[in-house]
């Protein structure tokens, strides 16, 4: 996990501190921070579409190894086609499946 430095904004001009010992050779310099929930939150939702990139990638490696029986291509093709709808459907919603 990620350790996250204390550290206390004023609730006016917005200017935060975190005051440390110097050893003489400190420069200021511009940080963009951002606060704990903002963090933890984009992980989280970093996360879930890692898990749904994952699931996609997995319905979409069974077209690459499809291979329809002789005289199927026809209901092959709508079995494809349903897979589809349920990728891009599973997409829509922002779920994976089980």
């Amino acid at each position: 996990m990620t350790d996250y430095i204390t550290a206390w904004q004023c609730i006016g001009c917005g200017k935060i501190e975190a005051p440390q010992p110097c050893i003489g050779v400190c420069r200021d310099r511009k940080v963009l921070l951002v606060g704990k929930d903002e963090y933890e939150a984009a992980l989280a939702e970093t996360a879930r579409l890692q898990a749904q990139l994952d699931a996609v990638a997995s319905m979409l490696l069974r077209f690459d190894r499809a291979t329809p029986h002789k005289g199927q291509w026809e209901s092959a093709y709508r079995a494809l086609q349903q897979q589809v709808r349920e990728i891009r459907a599973m997409l829509d919603t922002g779920s994976h499946p089980a």
